[in-house]
Protein backbone atom coordinates (compact mmCIF):
# COMPACT_ATOMS: atom_id res chain seq x y z
CA UNK A 1 0.00 0.00 0.00
CA UNK A 2 1.29 3.42 -0.92
CA UNK A 3 2.23 6.15 1.60
CA UNK A 4 -0.25 8.51 2.04
CA UNK A 5 0.15 12.41 2.40
CA UNK A 6 -1.23 14.80 3.86
CA UNK A 7 -3.16 16.36 1.44
CA UNK A 8 -4.13 12.91 -0.08
CA UNK A 9 -5.69 11.66 3.32
CA UNK A 10 -7.35 14.66 3.09
CA UNK A 11 -9.28 14.12 -0.37
CA UNK A 12 -10.32 10.62 0.84
CA UNK A 13 -11.64 12.35 3.83
CA UNK A 14 -13.24 14.66 1.82
CA UNK A 15 -14.38 11.73 -0.54
CA UNK A 16 -15.35 9.45 2.99
CA UNK A 17 -17.74 12.48 3.59
CA UNK A 18 -19.25 12.74 -0.01
CA UNK A 19 -18.25 12.35 -4.11
CA UNK A 20 -17.16 15.92 -5.26
CA UNK A 21 -14.86 17.22 -7.72
CA UNK A 22 -11.36 18.73 -6.61
CA UNK A 23 -12.22 22.31 -7.10
CA UNK A 24 -15.00 21.38 -4.28
CA UNK A 25 -12.24 19.70 -2.39
CA UNK A 26 -10.32 22.87 -2.10
CA UNK A 27 -12.82 25.26 -1.72
CA UNK A 28 -14.45 23.43 1.45
CA UNK A 29 -10.32 22.62 2.70
CA UNK A 30 -10.29 26.52 2.63
CA UNK A 31 -13.51 27.39 4.08
CA UNK A 32 -12.66 24.46 6.99
CA UNK A 33 -9.23 26.21 7.02
CA UNK A 34 -7.50 22.49 6.98
CA UNK A 35 -4.84 24.83 4.84
CA UNK A 36 -3.72 25.67 8.67
CA UNK A 37 -2.63 22.22 8.54
CA UNK A 38 -2.03 20.67 5.30
CA UNK A 39 0.00 22.69 2.44
CA UNK A 40 -3.45 23.09 -0.17
CA UNK A 41 -2.79 24.50 -3.64
CA UNK A 42 -5.01 23.67 -6.57
CA UNK A 43 -2.62 22.19 -8.73
CA UNK A 44 -1.08 20.08 -6.00
CA UNK A 45 -4.53 19.01 -5.06
CA UNK A 46 -5.32 17.84 -8.55
CA UNK A 47 -2.07 15.90 -9.11
CA UNK A 48 -2.95 14.75 -5.63
CA UNK A 49 -6.26 13.38 -7.10
CA UNK A 50 -4.72 11.86 -10.18
CA UNK A 51 -2.51 9.75 -8.16
CA UNK A 52 -5.06 8.45 -6.23
CA UNK A 53 -7.25 7.85 -9.15
CA UNK A 54 -4.17 6.08 -10.76
CA UNK A 55 -3.24 3.99 -7.70
CA UNK A 56 -7.39 3.20 -7.69
CA UNK A 57 -8.28 4.90 -4.09
CA UNK A 58 -10.57 6.92 -5.99
CA UNK A 59 -12.41 6.57 -9.01
CA UNK A 60 -14.56 9.27 -11.62
CA UNK A 61 -18.19 8.92 -11.26
CA UNK A 62 -19.31 12.02 -13.64
CA UNK A 63 -18.60 14.97 -15.49
CA UNK A 64 -20.25 18.28 -15.24
CA UNK A 65 -20.42 21.68 -16.91
CA UNK A 66 -21.91 25.19 -15.85
CA UNK A 67 -21.91 27.48 -18.43
CA UNK A 68 -18.59 28.85 -19.76
CA UNK A 69 -16.44 26.56 -16.44
CA UNK A 70 -14.53 23.45 -17.98
CA UNK A 71 -15.44 20.32 -16.98
CA UNK A 72 -15.39 18.78 -13.50
CA UNK A 73 -15.01 15.72 -12.79
CA UNK A 74 -16.50 14.29 -9.59
CA UNK A 75 -14.72 11.66 -7.84
CA UNK A 76 -15.52 8.94 -4.96
CA UNK A 77 -13.87 6.98 -2.87
CA UNK A 78 -13.16 3.43 -3.53
CA UNK A 79 -13.40 0.77 -1.00
CA UNK A 80 -9.06 0.45 -1.38
CA UNK A 81 -9.31 4.39 -0.77
CA UNK A 82 -11.55 3.73 2.47
CA UNK A 83 -9.36 1.09 3.51
CA UNK A 84 -6.13 3.27 2.42
CA UNK A 85 -7.19 6.25 4.96
CA UNK A 86 -8.19 3.53 7.74
CA UNK A 87 -5.01 2.24 8.08
CA UNK A 88 -2.88 5.50 7.25
CA UNK A 89 -5.05 7.13 10.18
CA UNK A 90 -4.49 4.56 12.97
CA UNK A 91 -0.61 3.92 11.72
CA UNK A 92 0.13 8.32 11.74
CA UNK A 93 -1.88 8.36 15.33
CA UNK A 94 -0.37 5.46 16.81
CA UNK A 95 3.36 6.06 15.80
CA UNK A 96 5.61 9.06 16.43
CA UNK A 97 7.44 10.50 13.21
CA UNK A 98 9.57 13.22 13.62
CA UNK A 99 9.08 16.08 10.81
CA UNK A 100 12.33 17.61 10.77
CA UNK A 101 10.93 21.16 11.04
CA UNK A 102 12.86 24.14 10.05
CA UNK A 103 12.16 26.17 13.57
CA UNK A 104 14.54 23.96 15.93
CA UNK A 105 17.08 24.76 13.38
CA UNK A 106 17.23 28.22 12.96
CA UNK A 107 16.44 28.38 17.04
CA UNK A 108 19.82 26.03 17.28
CA UNK A 109 21.75 28.86 15.31
CA UNK A 110 20.19 32.01 16.73
CA UNK A 111 23.61 32.42 19.04
CA UNK A 112 24.59 33.86 15.57
CA UNK A 113 22.33 37.12 16.28
CA UNK A 114 23.23 39.55 19.18
CA UNK A 115 20.92 38.98 22.24
CA UNK A 116 18.97 42.32 21.07
CA UNK A 117 18.34 41.03 17.54
CA UNK A 118 17.17 37.68 18.51
CA UNK A 119 15.17 39.15 21.52
CA UNK A 120 13.40 41.25 18.55
CA UNK A 121 12.85 38.64 16.29
CA UNK A 122 11.81 36.18 19.34
CA UNK A 123 9.05 38.98 19.89
CA UNK A 124 8.00 38.99 16.24
CA UNK A 125 7.26 35.33 16.21
CA UNK A 126 5.49 35.94 19.55
CA UNK A 127 3.07 38.40 17.86
CA UNK A 128 2.82 35.98 14.60
CA UNK A 129 2.23 32.92 17.18
CA UNK A 130 -0.54 35.45 19.00
CA UNK A 131 -2.53 36.44 15.60
CA UNK A 132 -2.57 32.39 14.57
CA UNK A 133 -4.23 31.93 17.97
CA UNK A 134 -6.78 34.11 17.55
CA UNK A 135 -7.95 32.80 13.80
CA UNK A 136 -7.85 29.09 15.71
CA UNK A 137 -9.68 30.55 18.49
CA UNK A 138 -12.41 31.75 15.90
CA UNK A 139 -12.48 28.49 14.17
CA UNK A 140 -12.48 26.60 16.81
CA UNK A 141 -15.20 29.17 18.77
CA UNK A 142 -17.02 28.75 14.97
CA UNK A 143 -16.88 24.94 15.34
CA UNK A 144 -18.75 24.76 18.73
CA UNK A 145 -21.41 27.47 17.96
CA UNK A 146 -22.74 25.40 14.65
CA UNK A 147 -22.47 22.02 16.84
CA UNK A 148 -19.87 20.91 14.77
CA UNK A 149 -19.06 17.37 16.30
CA UNK A 150 -15.12 17.74 18.12
CA UNK A 151 -13.59 14.70 16.55
CA UNK A 152 -13.80 16.73 13.38
CA UNK A 153 -11.73 19.72 14.28
CA UNK A 154 -10.04 18.01 17.23
CA UNK A 155 -6.77 18.30 14.58
CA UNK A 156 -7.33 22.44 15.14
CA UNK A 157 -7.64 22.14 18.80
CA UNK A 158 -4.15 19.80 18.61
CA UNK A 159 -2.60 22.61 16.63
CA UNK A 160 -3.41 25.34 18.93
CA UNK A 161 -1.86 23.58 21.82
CA UNK A 162 1.21 23.40 20.09
CA UNK A 163 1.39 27.32 19.08
CA UNK A 164 0.52 28.10 22.56
CA UNK A 165 3.24 25.81 24.24
CA UNK A 166 5.48 27.89 21.35
CA UNK A 167 4.49 30.92 22.73
CA UNK A 168 4.68 30.38 26.21
CA UNK A 169 8.28 29.07 25.90
CA UNK A 170 9.38 31.80 23.71
CA UNK A 171 8.05 34.51 26.24
CA UNK A 172 10.04 32.07 29.06
CA UNK A 173 13.32 32.37 26.85
CA UNK A 174 12.93 36.03 26.18
CA UNK A 175 12.46 36.88 30.00
CA UNK A 176 16.00 34.53 30.85
CA UNK A 177 17.66 36.32 28.35
CA UNK A 178 16.75 39.72 29.65
CA UNK A 179 17.46 38.53 33.12
CA UNK A 180 20.66 36.73 32.66
CA UNK A 181 19.37 33.63 33.64
CA UNK A 182 20.11 32.54 30.14
CA UNK A 183 23.68 34.24 29.16
CA UNK A 184 23.59 35.43 25.02
CA UNK A 185 27.18 35.77 24.38
CA UNK A 186 29.90 33.08 25.34
CA UNK A 187 32.07 34.05 28.17
CA UNK A 188 35.02 35.29 27.33
CA UNK A 189 38.47 33.12 27.47
CA UNK A 190 40.96 34.16 30.16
Amino acid sequence: MAELTPLAISVLALLHENPMHAYEMYQLLISRQNNRMVKVRPGSLYHTVERLAGQEYVRAIGTERAGNRPERTTYEITPAGAEALRQRVESGIEKYVYEYPLFPVVLSEAHNLTEEDAVLRFRRRIADLDDWLADLDEAIGGARERGVHEPYWIGGAFIRHQIAAERDWLATTIERIESKDLPWQPPKNK
